[in-house]
């Protein structure tokens, strides 16, 4: 039976935004921006919000809390017991992810480091960044740390460790990245980047690259197909209002996501000494414009130490609400299959730091992994629309979304989305990516092919034992019981 429970429900709205904003927010969403078209790309990408990740949100939202089960319990609960391997491949695909992003989290907490300590003021920034990731003893070392704290706040609990975490870590995100925001837009030249980022681009519009990476974007942003939210509302109350909650939470990620934006767009415009070079440093990729470009512009820049110390701070905490909401969709499942916290915690910890050794140790198998289990993301969606169209969108909708304790009422638009655009999405998204990966690097696309047919091959073998072994609110609730309301 479970009894852990959020203490209220804006304890649980900033925790599940705290799954939801993640580094991605600070390093990706700007370079997406400032590349596909600026306000085109957020046109777009505002669109997708309303036609994946939202509706996507309220989803799992309304199974986990009817089911009151992590992911494998869920889909053999919700839709059956031959599709429970679905469910264990969402839990397996965010596992995956944290192999490599506690390394990522590491990342930031060196970082912290450094500028606390004045190291970016030296001079080479990428010089500063080879000696690290190649120094795999350093970096374990970090990765370690990030292992620790998120370790540590997943055994406390839901509410003593999880809720009160979220409702420290978000808010002070927010305003760290609020002050660096601030900061940026007093700097002469931040204009530019401000212009890059909010005024469209129209020949954008018709560019498919913009809409699917936009697409993209905000599905990863949100973490909604993740499993984040299916776990996470296992702990709600009875009374809490679906609609509203994944409102909030989606709208609240893209406003973090805005304001990083704000933030590093306008430092990268202001202090390059051209266009051409600022486009250069977005250009770098993720790492190159957070840990070369971004850290040698604060070393420059007047008070520059306190902006980076600010700036890698919000960033330790983004990864590290993330990071928690990795280990505790793994935590609720093999609580669901008859394991204490305190054992399923300490395992998680030790193959989440043996699986992400190979991480540590280089970063171009950290990049392979991340557009293999980046991609298997979309499929987890896909599981999600699976889900609510076997058991009927509109009654999913009236029965589990529009209760009686709803403020808001959705309406068929929901039904239409979950039913026809997010398989479309999906195909169109997953088969763009796929074939940029067959034309860049055709190992990397038969790395992901390889690596999703052994995990599926895995979890189809192993589907039996798992409907089987997991111990449900009522030991035995099945579709037909949830569709009968029993």
């Amino acid at each position: 039976m479970v009894k852990e429970h959020f203490s209220s429900r804006w304890g649980f709205v900033l925790t599940a935004m705290g799954a939801a904003v993640g580094t991605g927010n600070i390093w990706r969403f700007p370079r997406e921006a400032a590349l596909y078209g600026g306000g085109s790309f957020l046109v777009a990408w505002l669109i997708f919000l309303f036609l994946w990740s939202i509706p996507m949100l309220m989803a799992e939202f309304a199974i986990g809390k009817t089911t009151r089960l992590g992911t494998i319990g869920s889909f053999r609960s919700f839709v059956g017991k031959k599709y429970t391997w679905m469910g264990a491949w969402m839990v397996w695909v965010s596992t995956a992810i944290n192999f490599y992003y506690a390394v990522v989290m590491g990342w930031t907490i060196r970082y912290f480091w450094v500028s606390l300590n004045g190291e970016i003021t030296l001079g080479d920034t990428a010089a500063l960044w080879k000696g690290f990731i190649n120094s795999p003893l350093e970096v374990v070392f970090f990765q370690v740390l990030a292992l620790i704290f998120g370790g540590y706040v997943v055994y406390r609990g839901v509410a003593k460790g999880i809720e009160k975490a979220n409702t420290i870590l978000l808010p002070s995100l927010i305003i760290l990245l609020t002050v660096a925001a601030i900061w940026a837009l007093t700097l002469p030249g931040s204009i530019d980047g401000l212009r890059f980022m909010f005024v469209p681009r129209p020949s954008y519009f018709a560019s498919p690259e913009m809409w699917i990476h936009a697409a993209a974007q905000s599905a990863w942003s949100c973490s909604a197909g993740m499993g984040m939210a299916i776990t996470y509302a296992v702990y709600v109350r009875k009374k809490e209002d679906i609609g509203l909650n994944a409102f909030i939470t989606g709208l609240g990620n893209n406003s973090v996501s805005l304001i990083s934006g704000i933030a590093v767009l306008g430092t990268v415009f202001a202090l390059s000494p051209t266009i051409t070079a600022a486009f250069e440093g977005i250009n770098a990729g993720s790492s190159g414009l957070t840990f070369i470009y971004l850290t040698r512009l604060f070393g420059q820049m007047p008070m520059g130490r306190f902006i980076a110390v600010i700036f890698f701070l919000a960033m330790s905490f983004a990864a590290l609400t993330s990071l928690i909401s990795g280990f505790e969709i793994a935590t609720r499942n093999f609580m669901d299959h008859g394991w204490s916290r305190k054992r399923a915690v300490s395992t998680i910890l030790l193959a989440t730091f043996a699986m992400g050794l190979p991480s540590a140790m280089s970063i171009r198998f950290l990049n392979n992994q991340d557009a293999v289990w980046g991609l298997g993301l979309l499929v987890s969606g896909l599981f999600v629309s699976f889900a609510v169209i076997k058991y009927g969108a509109r009654e999913f909708r009236e029965r589990l979304i529009n209760t009686e304790y709803s403020d808001i009422q959705i309406g068929r638009w929901w039904d239409i989305i979950m039913t026809y655009l997010i398989p479309l999405e999906f195909a169109v998204m997953a088969g763009w990516f796929l074939m940029e990966e067959w034309h860049s690097s055709p190992a990397s696309f038969w790395s992901i092919v390889l690596q999703w047919s052994l995990a599926m091959a895995a979890l189809v073998y192993l589907n039996r034992w798992l409907a089987r072994e997991v111990k449900s609110v009522d030991e035995e609730t099945d579709v037909a019981d949830l569709k009968a309301g029993g």
